[in-house]
């Protein structure tokens, strides 16, 4: 839920008396590769005379069949929501309160098509738990309830996803904010797109500061080209043409320091089909790459999904004697109650289309339409840069030093070495901002590419490195005595 929404539930819920309370929401469902998750969209407080306070709370069938009817005509399911005042942490369900979400189970899944969802919210810390029901009144616990805002705030499971035991390699990394924030943020999943100069760079931080899940999303392989921005790619990967995936597997698992990692290696595309399933499955997204169709792919996620993006990118000017003149990199959260990439100006609309008809790279396209190029200057020490700025970004959205949060879109100028806070402001009309929670209702940005010279070449690159590899073991097979 954005953080909007929590707090509106809070002020209802969290009473002055110490009584509990409940209320209902309607929720969008977002289905990734191998996670489920429930978007609450709008929460549908009770009125005059729907529900009965007490001590314990009661609501009236007149109150969840008016919000199962409004669910079923929007094409969302419902949410039953009660507080525990005095309650701390994931709440475990009493047989009280089963009994009463059981007996609603079966009618609003018959009314909405989608299973209800129950949650609790511990009064003392606002910790919230939750679980879905099947039509036959059985609940399974869900791992995780995620409050997006200026803060990343995550209530977590134990039982499911028990917090992580620190590491002696992490001594210094949980000495700067202390062992629960670490098991917090070790519990992330976070998916990396793009693992190019900034990207790669970043994965493998994460991997060291102990976060158990780290995903890279590349459809790409390593060039000669690649390897003065390819820190950990080696003359081997360029000239068998490795999947830059698998380089950055391979650093990640030797920089690693939790004692149960996992790297989640997508070959593919945001862009497609898959690809954007699989970033659902993630609960923060780094955005390391440099072309708009993807971009804006990750930019609707931000928002139908709730699943922050922290995106970067820098511009080197240069003067038309080849030296430089500038160079610019800006890095922003994208998430509820920020504005969208194109409305800061990070993401132009004709690029897009561009892109996804794959003229992003045609010379001949660029030529005739006045388009301008491509810029592909790009260098390692300034993109180290942006890789820091997206990693304290991330810090301040997770961490939040002082509870201050992330603080919006920064820009700095390597000229003068001027780094200053981005004033950028939401288009009424904005198309990503006013589709909050729209979950598998989102109107598409991903599908599969149309043949092009430039899909062209990421499906044959793939395919020529696998037959160099095949050719060379066959020659070092031929060569043994």
């Amino acid at each position: 839920m954005t953080a909007d929404i929590h707090v509106t539930l809070t002020r209802h819920l969290i009473r002055e008396d110490g009584d509990e309370d409940l209320c209902l929401a309607m929720y969008a469902p977002s289905t990734g590769a191998r996670r489920d998750t429930a978007l609450i969209r709008e929460a549908c407080l009770p009125l005059e005379g729907e529900r009965e306070v007490h001590g314990n709370a009661t609501v009236t069938g007149r109150y969840v069949l008016r919000v199962a009817r409004e669910a079923r005509n929007h094409g969302l399911g419902v949410v039953i929501l009660h507080s525990h005042p005095c309650g701390r942490g994931w709440q475990k369900l009493s047989e009280l309160d089963a009994d009463a979400e059981a007996s609603y189970a079966h009618m609003i899944a018959q009314v909405t098509g989608l299973p209800l969802i129950g949650m609790t919210l511990a009064g003392i810390d606002e910790k919230w738990s939750a679980r879905r029901w099947s039509a036959e009144g059985n609940h399974f616990a869900g791992e995780s309830v995620r409050v997006v805002g200026a803060r990343l705030q995550v209530s977590w499971n134990e039982r499911l996803v028990p917090a992580p035991s620190a590491m002696p390699s992490q001594l210094r990394t949980v000495s700067a904010w202390g062992e629960p924030t670490q098991a917090s943020i070790a519990r992330l999943r976070v998916l990396v797109v793009g693992s190019g100069s900034v990207g790669m760079d970043v994965a493998i931080r994460l991997a060291a500061t102990g976060i158990q899940k780290v995903g890279v999303m590349d459809f790409d392989v390593v060039e000669e080209v690649n390897r003065d921005r390819l820190v950990a790619a080696t003359r081997r990967d360029a000239r068998l043409q490795i999947p830059k995936v698998d380089v950055a597997q391979r650093a990640c698992i030797n920089a690693a320091t939790a004692a149960d990692f996992r790297f989640q290696r997508h070959h593919l595309s945001v862009t497609s089909p898959e690809g954007q399933s699989a970033a659902l499955d993630y609960d923060v997204i780094f955005s390391c790459v440099d072309r708009p169709w993807p971009r804006a792919v990750l930019n609707q996620i931000a928002y139908t999904d709730l699943i922050p993006v922290i995106d970067g990118g820098i511009g080197i000017d240069i003067f038309d004697n080849g030296e430089m003149r500038n160079a610019t990199y800006r890095t922003h959260v994208v998430r509820p109650g920020r504005p969208c990439l194109q409305c800061n100006g990070q993401l132009d609309p004709a690029e897009i289309s561009r892109d996804r008809l794959g003229l992003f790279d045609d010379p001949t396209y660029i030529e005739k339409g006045g388009q301008p190029e491509a810029g592909k200057q790009n260098v390692t020490m300034l993109s180290a840069s942006v890789m820091a700025s997206q990693l304290a970004l991330f810090v301040s959205l997770v961490a939040a030093p002082s509870k201050f949060g992330e603080p919006g879109p920064l820009r700095f100028s390597l000229t003068n070495h001027r780094l200053e806070h981005v004033e950028a402001t939401t288009n009424p009309a904005c198309i990503y901002e006013n589709l909050l929670a729209q979950g598998d209702q989102r109107v598409p940005l991903a599908q599969t590419a149309a043949t092009s010279p430039a899909t062209e070449s990421w499906l044959t690159r793939p395919l020529l490195g696998f037959a160099v590899r095949y050719v060379l073991s066959l020659i070092k097979w031929t060569r043994r005595p």
